[in-house]
C-alpha cells in the first residue's frame, strides 16, 4: 500500500489560490510527480504544499511545492501563507523560517489574527537569472508579443525572477483578454526555457494594481502571490507605482512591500482553512 494512503491533509486557499498542506515530516512518505498528479485528480488545487523534515538548523521544515500538473514550483506565496497559518496554530509560533527550492522563507503574523507575512526574497532581473533564452539588458520591458506585427494585442512584457519566472503585460482591462487562451500559448513560448507565469496589469494608481495570471503548471488561477510580488516590482521599476501597494487578484487583496533596505518583497494577506481529509488508498493503486 502506498505510504500515503488514509495520510492527513488540509485543504486551504490564500486569496482564492486553491492549496493543499500535507505534511509527511513524520512519515517521510514520498511525494513525486505522479503522487501530486493522483491527489489533484481528487482533491483539486493550484499548488501542493509537501512539507518534509528540516534540512537546515533553524528551520521548521523543508517545502516541496508540485503543481497540478506535477511539476514542481520554487515558490508559491498563497501556499507560504498556508503553511504558517498551519504551523503557527500547532506551534504557537508567531514566526519561522521555511527552506523552499527558491531559498529561504520568512514568515510572521500580520498586523491582524487572519493575515499572514511571508519574506519572499529579493527579485531577480538578469536575463539569465529568470531565465530567458536569449540577452536582454532591460528587462522592464522585453520583445515579445501576440497577434500582428503591426496591431499586437499583447506586447512588451516586464519580465521578473520571484523564486520562478514571469511576464507581466500593462494593459488597460485586464478581462478584455482571453487569458485561457493566450496564457498557455505565453506560458510556454520559447522564449521561456523554464516556462513562465503569465499576469495582465492594470495600475490603477500609484497604490493599486488589477491583476490576472495564467499560472505555470496550474492555469488560470484566482490568485499567484509570486506573480502579485513580481508585478508589483515591475510597476515600480518602472516608475509607475509606489514600493508598497495593494494588489487587487480575482479572489482578493495582497499588500506587497518591496522594501528598500534590502530589496526583500513582503507580502500581506490572508489564509483560509477549509477543511481536513484522508487521502483514499485507491487514489495511489496505479502510482509505481
Amino acid at each position: 500500500m502506498n505510504a500515503l494512503a488514509n495520510h492527513p491533509f488540509a485543504k486551504m486557499n490564500g486569496v482564492g489560490n486553491e492549496i493543499v498542506v500535507l505534511d509527511v515530516r513524520a512519515s517521510a512518505a514520498p511525494v513525486g510527480a505522479d503522487e501530486a498528479r493522483a491527489i489533484a485528480s481528487a482533491v483539486p488545487y493550484d499548488q501542493l504544499m509537501v512539507l518534509q523534515k528540516p534540512r537546515l538548523q533553524g528551520t521548521a521544515s523543508f517545502i516541496r511545492i508540485f503543481n497540478n500538473d506535477g511539476s514542481e514550483a520554487g515558490a508559491c506565496g498563497n501556499g507560504m501563507r498556508c503553511v504558517a497559518r498551519q504551523m503557527f496554530a500547532a506551534t504557537g509560533e508567531r514566526g519561522l523560517t521555511f527552506e523552499t527550492r527558491a531559498g529561504l522563507l520568512n514568515a510572521w503574523q500580520g498586523p491582524s489574527p487572519e493575515l499572514f507575512t511571508v519574506d519572499m526574497g529579493a527579485p531577480k532581473f538578469g536575463w539569465q537569472d529568470i531565465p530567458l533564452a536569449e540577452e536582454f539588458r532591460d528587462t522592464r520591458y522585453i520583445e515579445l508579443q501576440v497577434g500582428p506585427i503591426d496591431a499586437p494585442i499583447l506586447h512588451s512584457p516586464s519580465v521578473v525572477s520571484m523564486g520562478n519566472p514571469h511576464a507581466i503585460f500593462w494593459v488597460d482591462d485586464i478581462h478584455a483578454y482571453d487569458l485561457e487562451k493566450f496564457g498557455p500559448l505565453l506560458e510556454n513560448h520559447p522564449i521561456f526555457p523554464e516556462r513562465a507565469n503569465i499576469t495582465l496589469a492594470h495600475i490603477v494608481d500609484r497604490d493599486r494594481i488589477e491583476m490576472r495570471t495564467w499560472e505555470r503548471g496550474a492555469g488560470l488561477t484566482k490568485a499567484c502571490g509570486s506573480a502579485a510580488c513580481a508585478t508589483a516590482v515591475a510597476a515600480a521599476r518602472l516608475k509607475r507605482a509606489n514600493r508598497t501597494v495593494t494588489m487587487v487578484l480575482p479572489g482578493g487583496e495582497l499588500v506587497i512591500e518591496w522594501r528598500e533596505k534590502d530589496d526583500h518583497v513582503l507580502m500581506t494577506g490572508a489564509a483560509e482553512f477549509e477543511y481536513e481529509g484522508q487521502f483514499d488508498p485507491a487514489l495511489f493503486t496505479s502510482v509505481a
